[in-house]
């Protein structure tokens, strides 16, 4: 891989290139492009990465495509890139093929019960996200979340979080930098300060965190502190208003938040890279050049996807020739991205890395340790009581990648006699009837853009027509803990209720063999 170049031969457009890291599909072709407002035709991400950009973030393909893809980027690349992806949950979270993790959050489950074991878990999980991402070109792993989830309501946090008190959070955080440090990668711990505790998904508004200065160090920060301590690479703002630290600017854009607390009062002297330009608290407030510009000013290193790259290259390029930014506030940023880019590694891909049966088998503990059951099971299937339906739930049918025919949830009660029926927010009221013996399967996580983070009106209509029948056989949630904690108090004794964090079909395996004892 070529070497970086002395930063006094960049001129000040190229300079300012480097703080740009622009989104781009992980597929090989322009027709497979799914989010074309934000991911670019070849030809132009072409361009800008030959005008100097520094950085690209993937999303989509499987992980064969992007170790192709990675090196074409590197090869288009006026200097050599960080290729970056948000992979919180392994890279298979992203890229098909690869090993993906249940959500951070199990491992609070086990740690509650055993911290030394989920702290292990902590330290494998961020060991094998970061091999497995080298092994495919990606050299930036956008993670960990060191979020405080304690507001079961949060649409965007959720079970990203390690956890819902600052104590867990922190060690679990450590560990998993600790574990991704074997491998020259970058981390990044967001959403500083603290996107834990909101109820608005930042991806649509912006949300306003009210909390004291007291609260705020005791709940919100210490992961933070954890992670710095832990050589944590990067810090990720968050698109929050604060009062508290600043009444005007969210944090992102806010010299109050991220120079004075987070390089100042807590000494981080790594990259601070913004959340998403494109996510509608900044966009819809201050548009691509003047977003742009706050960050900056604000302490911002690297400014992520904002929604026109050039647009904003030349904001911050005429703010310096204005005197609004100084030079030296861009030398700063781009020497602090020349010793980041100086500290991964550029290697050929080697697939042979992915998915290893190590990496499936801590996939496997995590999972049966934090698997919850209520109730009895397993529960005895009579096929000659006539016909049992296999209710399966999911919010969007469209857009759900771990759901298939072969899938656990759906295949093995197939095989013992079961109808399967799948369901989600498209499905007609009218199409909701029947009165047959049910496997009443959910899977209800937070996820950004799709707003509340609660029940949807359908599923627990679902659940009180089936228990109003007595055909309720056994319910099975998939993804948040605050879910179950919803259905419980409404659920007989005897009936049997499982959870999983993970909807990933390893999942839905351990939950079927659980359930029917096989």
């Amino acid at each position: 891989m070529r070497s970086l170049p002395d930063i006094n031969s960049l001129s000040l457009a190229e300079q300012v290139a480097q703080m740009i890291v622009v989104r781009a599909s992980g597929y090989l072709f322009d027709h497979q492009i799914q989010y074309p407002q934000w991911e670019p035709p070849a030809a132009k991400l072409q361009y800008w990465l030959e005008m100097g950009v520094g950085g690209v973030i993937l999303l989509g393909g499987s992980a064969g495509e992007i170790a192709l893809r990675s090196q074409q980027l590197q090869n288009w690349a006026k200097f050599p890139l960080l290729i970056a992806a948000d992979i919180e949950e392994g890279v298979g979270q992203r890229f098909s093929g690869a090993t993906e993790f249940p959500p951070p959050m199990a491992l609070s489950a086990i740690a509650q019960r055993d911290l030394n074991t989920a702290i292990q878990y902590a330290s494998q999980m961020g060991a094998v996200t970061a091999q497995e991402a080298l092994a495919i070109g990606i050299n930036w792993v956008l993670a960990p979340v060191v979020d405080v989830n304690n507001n079961p309501a949060n649409p965007v946090i959720n079970v990203r979080a390690f956890g819902e008190t600052p104590e867990i959070v922190s060690q679990l955080t450590t560990a998993f930098i600790q574990g991704a440090k074997k491998s020259p990668v970058l981390t990044a711990a967001k959403h500083f300060p603290g996107h834990g505790d909101t109820a608005t998904d930042s991806h649509l508004e912006l949300p306003v965190v009210p909390h004291s200065l007291e609260r705020l160090a005791k709940i919100e920060l210490p992961p933070f502190r954890a992670a710095i301590a832990a050589g944590v690479d990067a810090v990720m703002s968050a698109h929050l208003l604060i009062p508290a630290w600043d009444s005007e600017y969210p944090a992102t854009l806010s010299p109050k938040i991220l120079t004075q607390q987070l390089r100042q009062e807590l000494g981080f002297e790594g990259l601070v890279v913004t959340d998403a330009l494109v996510m509608g608290a900044i966009a819809n407030r201050y548009g691509t050049e003047e977003a742009a510009v706050l960050a900056v000013e604000a302490g911002a290193d690297i400014l992520l996807m904002p929604l026109e790259p050039e647009a904003a290259i030349q904001a911050v390029c005429h703010a310096v020739k204005s005197d609004r930014i100084s030079l030296d506030r861009i030398r700063t940023s781009v020497e602090r991205i020349w010793q980041a880019k100086q500290q991964v590694e550029y290697p050929m891909p080697t697939l042979q890395e992915l998915a290893q049966p190590a990496a499936f088998g801590i996939v496997n503990n995590i999972l049966q340790a934090a698997q919850v059951i209520y109730g009895s099971v397993p529960i005895n299937v009579d096929v000659t009581s006539g016909v049992l339906r296999n209710l399966v739930v999911v919010d969007n049918l469209l857009n759900c990648t771990f759901l298939s025919e072969v899938s656990p949830a759906i295949a093995i009660p197939k095989q013992l006699g079961y109808t399967t029926e799948l369901i989600d927010c498209h499905t007609p009221a009218t199409a909701l009837g029947s009165s047959q013996p049910t496997v009443l399967q959910l899977f209800i996580r937070g996820n950004p853009f799709r707003g509340s983070a609660g029940l949807t009106q359908l599923a627990q209509d679902l659940f009180k027509r089936l228990l109003q029948s007595d055909n309720l056989q056994a319910l099975i949630v998939y993804g948040s803990p605050y879910v179950v904690q919803e259905f419980l108090p409404a659920l007989p004794k005897t009936t049997p209720c499982l959870f999983s964090y993970g909807q990933i079909p390893v999942a839905q395996l351990a939950i079927m063999n659980t359930l029917f004892n096989l």
